[in-house]
């Protein structure tokens, strides 16, 4: 069984070239041929190749004139000489992950599934939209978009023309030989809701590899990165913490609001870019990682930390609940999306009313006043981990998934 993911990077960027990564090594482990064609490619491997540009001056000036008419991505006609590839040639069933970071062009995966079946990773909402990512309180996908409320949210457009887009992706899904896998329980609801209704949806959610992600000596840990041992210590986790999706701008909210004498003995760890600013700006010590790409160092860090917070306003399946899970780290954050499949109350972490900051601050005083529930909390969050999502898991899942579909297709 020969395998190809098309996603938009390997394993580094954000959550979905991630996890795309963490499941073709998983399948490698299990004995299945697996291959990956990325938009943006940071590993050297035999088995992960760049998508070819064969038409760059072309896709350069298509560009200029889809942008302005609020038309991300189709203006990638490379994506139609995939085929030509070699490790097209040689699979037998695709495996779609994010299509939406400036590299392919969904309107060819009609002629890419005309001789192969594929399946779609759902990574967020963008495939049944009229082009944003999450769509917040908007409701405008179910019918067929139009009048956007947030041209700006990521990816942004410059003209609406969201009712078009909707109606060119649910032209092409009507003609693509596809099956579609979601994340969390949130995303399989709203795909069933979706212009996906009349296609196979299967809910797999992201593995982690348990044995990378661990408990690890709290002190030792501390010690490595030179953390006083008497400080309590939140963790939070973006990749660019500016942006807004992920609610930094609601942790400072929250920060502020806690009691002065608690402020006093916690510090902030963050990881990723700009994460000093936030603990700067309420007077915290802080320790910025920056961008980490090791799973150890991140392992250390999770490990270091008291509570892990994440004040999201929208997600799938974050991948830094599920570490920060896996390290039998506490979590506080918001009741949106998926969030709640990993942190669930009195279980595995406190779960805030989205955009209310005291009640997010309430949970972190909460927890951080109780090392006992904390511990228990802790312990949950291992066993849970292991339970429902190792690595393993997700990979027998998946090959069960693209058996069935091969054997479908071979009757």
């Amino acid at each position: 069984m020969n395998i190809l993911h098309i996603n938009q990077s390997d394993n580094l960027g954000n959550g979905a070239g991630i996890a795309g990564y963490r499941l073709h090594e998983g399948l490698l482990a299990h004995g299945v041929d697996s291959r990956i064609l990325v938009g943006m490619l940071n590993t050297s491997s035999d088995r992960l190749a760049i998508i070819p540009r064969t038409q760059r001056l072309i896709e350069r000036i298509l560009y200029e004139l889809t942008r302005r008419y609020g038309l991300n991505d189709i203006n990638w006609i490379s994506s139609f000489d995939i085929p030509k590839h070699p490790f097209y040639k040689n699979a037998d069933i695709l495996n779609f992950h994010n299509l939406n970071t400036g590299y392919f062009n969904y309107l060819a995966i009609p002629s890419l599934t005309l001789s192969k079946p594929a399946v779609f990773t759902l990574h967020d909402m963008w495939s049944f939209t009229g082009h944003c990512s999450y769509s917040f309180d908007c409701e405008g996908w179910k019918t067929g978009c139009g009048k956007c409320p947030y041209p700006d949210s990521y990816p942004a457009i410059a003209r609406d023309n969201t009712r078009l887009e909707w109606k060119l992706k649910n032209w092409v899904y009507s003609r693509s030989n596809l099956t579609i896998v979601t994340l969390s329980n949130w995303l399989t609801e709203q795909a069933k809701q979706s212009m996906f209704n009349g296609i196979p949806i299967h809910h797999i959610p992201n593995g982690i590899d348990t044995q990378a992600y661990q408990p690890l000596n709290s002190q030792q840990c501390r010690s490595l990165l030179g953390i006083p041992a008497d400080k309590k210590v939140l963790m939070f986790a973006a990749l660019d913490i500016k942006y807004t999706r992920k609610g930094a701008d609601l942790l400072f909210k929250a920060l502020q609001s806690l009691p002065e004498s608690l402020k006093a003995e916690t510090m902030l760890l963050t990881i990723g870019n700009g994460g000093e600013s936030i603990a700067d700006a309420v007077g915290m010590p802080n320790l910025n990682l920056g961008y980490v790409t090791s799973n150890r160092l991140k392992s250390i860090a999770y490990s270091a930390a008291d509570l892990f917070v994440f004040p999201t306003r929208a997600d799938n399946l974050p991948l830094v609940l599920q570490e920060s899970m896996a390290c039998g780290t506490p979590m506080v954050s918001f009741k949106i999306g998926g969030v709640p499949d990993l942190v669930r109350p009195s279980i595995t972490g406190y779960l805030a009313t989205p955009e209310d900051t005291q009640d997010f601050c309430n949970g972190i005083v909460q927890l951080l006043e109780d090392s006992q529930q904390r511990d228990r909390m802790g312990e949950n969050c291992r066993a849970i981990a292991l339970e429902e999502y190792p690595l393993e898991l997700q990979v027998q899942r998946y090959i069960e998934l693209y058996s069935q579909i091969l054997s479908k297709n071979s009757s």
